[in-house]
């Protein structure tokens, strides 16, 4: 994961606290929810120019931080976006 991608997610993550956020960090535990996986979609195309596709608009992708970043990274590889380079 890079800082511009950590620095994106940590403000929709409210139980995170002073914890570091790892690859294994499981997002609802984090207090994600389906109203701020929305919003975190709408920032990553805004903040990181990726927009996730249809199928990886799901609970496994959503399931962890290292797990979204894989999917934006594909996004972003298949886009050839340069942003998303870990």
């Amino acid at each position: 994961m890079n800082q511009p991608f950590i620095d994106l997610l940590t403000p929709f993550l409210p139980n995170l606290g002073d914890r570091p956020l790892t690859e294994d960090s499981r997002l609802h535990d984090l207090g994600m929810n389906s109203m701020k996986a929305i919003d975190l979609l709408f920032a990553i195309e805004d903040g990181l120019g990726v927009s996730l596709p249809d199928e990886d608009l799901n609970d496994t992708t959503f399931a962890t931080a290292g797990s979204l970043w894989a999917a934006v990274q594909r996004a972003g590889a298949a886009e050839g976006d340069h942003r998303t380079a870990a």
